[in-house]
């Protein structure tokens, strides 16, 4: 009995598919989760979620969020959720290069202001992880 999985972004649905695994970046570490898994609700870290179907593996760099496991469906609402296929390098580099750069070069910056550069440049890393990780 497969697995259904949806990941869901303010932005998009970025994933849906039947599936035999998935493994997910928690706060507490990383969740795999099987058919008939017990219900499970969980808080996501940014990092690298596993999609195991068939023989095939996706790789996904995923940023907060929370994962629910329902039956046999598990829901992942994430802030931020792309695809190893879809991540381009280069964007990534120069993205995490100027949230860098505003960091050290700011003086007073705002408290949000500031969780906001350091929530990109988590997310950029574990893309760029993610990226070259088949290397």
């Amino acid at each position: 009995m497969p697995l259904t999985l949806e990941i869901v972004t303010p932005d998009a649905r970025v994933y849906t598919d039947t599936i035999d695994s998935v493994v997910i970046p928690t706060v507490e570490g990383e969740v795999g989760i099987l058919p008939g898994h017990i219900p499970l609700l969980t808080q996501v870290e940014d990092g690298e979620l596993r999609v195991t179907k068939g023989t095939e593996t996706l790789l996904l760099a995923v940023s907060g969020g929370f994962a629910e496991v329902e039956g046999d469906r598990v829901h992942v609402l994430a802030e931020h959720a792309i695809s190893e296929e879809k991540i381009d390098e280069k964007a990534v580099e120069e993205a995490l290069k100027r949230a860098e750069a505003q960091i050290s070069d700011a003086k007073n910056l705002d408290p949000q202001e500031y969780e906001r550069l350091q929530g990109l440049v988590r997310y950029s890393g574990v893309q760029l992880a993610v990226k070259r990780r088949r290397r």
